[in-house]
């Protein structure tokens, strides 16, 4: 299946479209665009997102947000985790790249 691109634009005005129709189902407006609903429902839910910024919340402990420092730490160890990743498939990528050639 073909991955389509919509332009910003179409997504905002097929979000508005939706929201102007009260009746409508995201199936039908999706079926009138030509969009998969799933597509359609996406683009309402990060528009949601968008207009309620972004939510401070707390665990359900209730303990306050981690503080910039714990974050940074967090962040580190991902970026690591992620660098180590990408060195692995590389040297796999590099390993059968190299099986293929006579």
């Amino acid at each position: 299946m073909v991955m389509k691109h919509y332009p910003p634009e179409f997504r905002a005005e097929a979000v508005a479209l939706y929201r102007s129709r009260p009746g409508a189902t995201i199936k039908s407006v999706a079926r009138d665009l030509g969009v998969n609903h799933e597509t359609l429902r996406n683009w309402i839910r990060l528009d949601d997102a968008q207009r309620t910024g972004p939510q401070v919340t707390t665990s359900a402990t209730g303990a306050a947000p981690p503080s910039p420092e714990d974050e940074n730490a967090a962040l580190r160890r991902r970026v690591r985790e992620l660098e180590e990743e990408r060195d692995i498939l590389r040297k796999a990528a590099r390993y059968f790249a190299g099986e293929t050639r006579w």
